[in-house]
């Protein structure tokens, strides 16, 4: 393939870049995807027209990058960060050029890039392919593949080798080994870590979106990234959880990753879930020995590791500057991940677990155990098996009492503070013990929801206090 098709409002673009006596090229990942037949929504253009022409030329910019050369330009309904030729020198911080020049070409400009399959450019004239670097073949290789020497380009920027880690996970791309070799180095590994927390989150991010996001983290692992960034999930390697009840087949990393696998793509609350779902087991582990048939077997049991697994994942997202609302999501699934359903359940109990679960989570929380079981041996469950049976009739009976719109809060109830305080009972501790007496008691019978019925309960709960 020699030229890919140029999107209509970078054709139009193109026209005033080319009335103003310039040239414009679509570059980087959106050249990629269109190579590898992937739609491509996000595009960076790069161009030989200097930040104060393209504010010239166009009318809506905001200099986002200005002293790199890139602007962003609003056209067409769509937000296009256009950067100029430029050569760069020095990293000292191990990501920004310490010095840049305009005065490059097109060449120039890809040859700063990191992998050979981001440094081709598609022209916005005709759509024709500049490849300097052979990126279409690394690309149609499946290979991953540094601009020049690996070393060089990691050490610009320690980023770089976690980008490859990632973008192998994605595309199902290999690593050339001499760009892999280099990752391994001391001085890699030390500009590595020297990257922010956020960089490295916004990556780990992308991977738990691949995919098969089990390859690059154990990718991660084996390069000693997931241990720098994240130990606690790396003690799990090596703890062995299975035993002759045959509940598990792998150790607790290996584990935690599959099950990771097994969640949703597109949903990285349950995602983050599944991986931390049962780190907590590197600290909970004990050993029971059991004679049976006089045999002397060993069983281990991890009593308490959600609690112990909500505690270090809410460590390990609040260090790698997760929104609040996300470390809460992700730790109540985990916290509540080991729900156990039996038919023999009365509604009373459905309820409560509704209201303790909150009916917003319950899809999540399902998924996850979906992907608990998958982590297990790395197969899904049938459809047949008696598991998914359980949680297709609870799914049923949530679906049934949440049709009664009984309460679900205290908010939910016919009566408030302001009701029991007209009929005497004062504020205070008293009082919001008697409405959660009321709720319990609306919990085990809806039809108990009616304010004259609640206020009855609440007088004489006020006699016995």
């Amino acid at each position: 393939m020699n030229r890919v098709k140029i999107p209509l409002e970078l054709k139009k673009m193109n026209e005033i870049f080319s009335a103003n006596g310039f040239e414009a090229y679509l570059v980087g990942g959106a050249v990629r995807d269109m190579l590898l037949g992937k739609p491509a929504s996000d595009w960076d253009v790069t161009t030989n027209a200097r930040p104060e022409d393209v504010m010239r030329i166009f009318h809506r910019v905001i200099p986002t990058g200005i002293a790199h050369g890139t602007v962003t330009v609003h056209f067409m309904k769509k937000e296009i960060e256009v950067t100029t030729y430029r050569t760069e020198a020095g990293y000292s911080d191990g990501r920004h050029p310490d010095k840049v020049s305009f005065d490059a070409s097109l060449e120039d400009d890809l040859s700063r890039r990191d992998f050979t399959m981001n440094a081709i450019a598609a022209s916005l004239a005709d759509g024709s392919i500049v490849d300097p670097f052979e990126g279409k073949k690394d690309i149609k290789d499946k290979l991953i593949r540094t601009v020049g020497k690996a070393r060089d380009r990691f050490l610009e920027d320690g980023l770089r080798p976690i980008r490859a880690i990632r973008f192998s996970s994605q595309l199902n791309f290999v690593i050339q080994k001499d760009t892999y070799s280099a990752i391994l180095e001391g001085e890699v590994q030390e500009k590595i870590h020297s990257i922010s927390l956020e960089r490295f989150r916004d990556e780990f991010c992308k991977m738990l979106k691949s995919p098969q996001p089990s390859a690059g983290l154990h990718r991660m692992e084996e390069c000693g990234i997931l241990a720098y960034f994240i130990p606690e999930l790396a003690a799990g390697r090596g703890l062995v959880q299975a035993d002759c009840r045959g509940f598990h087949e792998f150790d607790v990393l290996d584990h935690n990753l599959y099950a990771c696998d097994g969640a949703p793509e597109d949903n990285l609350i349950v995602r983050l879930a599944a991986l931390f779902h049962d780190v907590g087991k590197t600290y909970t582990r004990t050993v029971e020995h059991k004679l049976i048939d006089g045999v002397d077997f060993e069983l281990f049991h991890f009593h308490g590791h959600e609690t112990k697994s909500e505690e270090i994942a809410r460590r390990v997202l609040f260090r790698l500057k997760f929104s609040n609302a996300q470390i809460d999501e992700v730790c109540h699934l985990i916290k509540n991940h080991m729900f156990f359903f039996e038919p023999a359940w009365s509604d009373a109990a459905v309820r409560r677990f509704v209201v303790r679960i909150g009916l917003e989570n319950m899809e999540n929380l399902f998924l996850l155990r979906y992907a608990d079981i998958y982590g297990m041996h790395r197969a899904a469950l049938s459809s047949r098996s008696e598991t998914v049976h359980n949680l297709n009739e609870l799914k049923d009976r949530i679906a049934r009492v949440e049709a009664e719109k009984s309460a679900r809060s205290l908010k939910d109830l016919a009566v408030n503070g302001n009701d029991l305080m007209n009929i005497g009972i004062p504020a205070g501790k008293q009082l919001g013990r008697i409405l959660n007496e009321l709720f319990q008691c609306v919990l085990d019978d809806p039809a108990m929801n009616e304010r004259e019925k609640l206020l009855l309960v609440a007088g004489n709960l006020a006699k016995k206090c």
